[in-house]
């Protein structure tokens, strides 16, 4: 049972936080007139949500099982490098492409 929660839980998180990264994205891409590759964008927060789950929020949850690690710092640095660079890369991409 503490699985099922667990899991309604991320899909929970991640839904609620993805909407709102989606919003403020779309928002901000838009005022930069970037109509496409806006889903490296997305994926950037997904890969920071992961991050985070994965470092603070599976600790909090209901699961007590086996599996529960922290990422290894070096496993963040670059999944956190990556996402931003996913976030910026939409406006640079219709900078370079334009």
């Amino acid at each position: 049972m503490r699985v099922i929660l667990e899991l309604i839980r991320i899909i929970l998180i991640f839904g609620f936080f993805e909407g709102l990264f989606y919003t403020v994205l779309n928002n901000m891409y838009k005022s930069f007139g970037v109509t496409q590759y806006e889903w490296f964008g997305y994926l950037g927060t997904l890969l920071l949500l992961f991050i985070i789950y994965r470092n603070k929020w599976q600790f909090t949850g209901y699961y007590n099982g086996k599996g529960r690690v922290k990422l290894p710092p070096k496993v963040t640095n670059f999944l956190a490098s990556f996402s931003v660079l996913l976030l910026i890369l939409p406006p640079i991409v219709k900078y370079i492409l334009r």
